[in-house]
């Protein structure tokens, strides 16, 4: 894999903010990043800082916020855990953040939301995910699988057929969303034929692809996560499948796969996300002129994490101004009452009850290594986290609810 050409400028992003390598100016407010930077899913991590970076200097070059400068405190977990841990408490208790932007797997997420829970610092988790996290002092702006899922699984089977092979990363995400596929599946008169789990450093998936041959699905559905991850699509590739049964996913391109294997590899895919680059509107194309004029020309796409991160700031400024103040309830409140943004996917509001959003999904082909939108679906609600999380009842609930399917 080729990480030289992903994010060359990562690394001028994250010098922004190393860990307490200064003290916070009095009249400064402080904005925590843990993403990964190194690790096996630093793929997903650097441009996500990238977006921050942005979205801070942008923030900056307005005059702050309520009279106050920002400053970006970058953290590198390194795919690991005990490291996740470490920085969300250095970051709310050392560092005094306001807010922590942060997390890629359900692992790490669920790592970090206690710590700040504790320490009362505000948490926005940006990534797409399984849904079900209830809890005030977190705000999940990915989308859910009600919204991609729910959309992509019918138009693929409509497409393709009725009997889909699902592979999937071995955690959180991948097995709860294993479920909605046979879900949604079952519901238009489809079947999984069967499911199968990997491990994050898995890189061999011959045998699998081998009972992938034989059970003869009408389509395969990606859950795989990660950088060994696309092992899978390239060998895939290599044993000719990708030109006899077709794939759908919610996690492919999220890490910009489709930069790094070759178009004759990825032609052909079937995603659903929130945001594309290929979205034609006036908003989006000064987003991108903005986002390459900072990081360059070459920058090879910008990811549905990296829109997340963007928004989820652009919302917690929101919060912020509406608030008058950086006060973590104060914020939340205020981001409670249904906070919107005009952002570069089009309209993102908070949902009060779960502190998710209500946002645009669209399903896009990959060509080329482009994602070419096919169609869109406006202001879709989180109703899978909704059927189980109502915080508005339930101020203190704190969990995250497996929801049945």
């Amino acid at each position: 894999m080729d990480r030289r050409q992903f994010i060359k400028t990562a690394g001028a992003a994250a010098a922004i903010g190393a860990p307490s390598l200064s003290a916070l100016a009095a009249d400064e407010i402080a904005v925590g990043s843990i993403h990964d930077l190194s690790g096996g899913l630093d793929i997903y991590g650097k441009p996500m800082l990238d977006a921050l970076t942005l979205a801070i200097e942008e923030q900056n070059a307005a005059g702050g916020l309520i009279g106050r400068k920002l400053k970006l405190i970058s953290y590198d977990p390194q795919s690991n855990m005990q490291l996740y841990a470490q920085f969300a408490q250095q970051a709310a208790l050392k560092d005094k953040v306001a807010v922590v932007h942060g997390g890629i797997t359900s692992a790490s997420r669920e790592v970090i939301r206690p710590v700040l829970d504790r320490a009362k610092t505000l948490y926005f988790y940006n990534t797409q995910y399984e849904g079900g996290v209830c809890d005030r002092g977190i705000f999940c702006t990915g989308v859910t699988p009600a919204q991609t899922v729910g959309k992509l699984v019918p138009y693929a089977m409509k497409k393709w057929g009725k009997k889909i092979y699902v592979v999937a990363a071995d955690y959180n995400y991948g097995q709860i969303t294993s479920q909605w596929v046979k879900k949604f599946a079952q519901e238009n008169g489809g079947s999984t034929v069967a499911i199968e789990f990997f491990p994050l450093d898995v890189t061999n998936f011959g045998p699998t692809i081998s009972k992938i041959e034989a059970a003869k699905p009408d389509m395969v559905w990606s859950a795989l996560v990660g950088g060994a991850h696309i092992s899978f699509y390239r060998q895939w590739a290599a044993a000719g499948l990708n030109k006899k049964i077709p794939l759908a996913s919610t996690t492919f391109s999220v890490g910009n796969e489709q930069i790094v294997l070759s178009a004759e590899e990825a032609n052909g895919y079937l995603l659903a996300y929130n945001y594309f680059e290929s979205i034609p509107t006036p908003e989006n194309k000064a987003f991108l002129d903005r986002f390459h004029k900072r990081f360059g020309a070459d920058y090879p796409n910008v990811t549905e994490l990296a829109m997340g991160t963007y928004q989820g700031f652009k919302l917690w400024a929101q919060g912020v101004k509406k608030a008058g103040s950086v006060d973590p309830a104060k914020v939340t409140t205020a981001l409670e009452s249904g906070i919107s943004i005009d952002a570069p996917s089009g309209k993102v509001t908070i949902d009060g009850p779960t502190h998710h959003c209500v946002l645009n999904v669209s399903i896009a082909e990959v060509k080329d290594k482009k994602l070419n939108i096919l169609q869109s679906f406006s202001q879709q609600p989180p109703s899978d986290t909704s059927a189980v999380c109502d915080l508005k009842k339930n101020p203190k609930d704190n969990q995250q609810y497996v929801i049945k399917v």
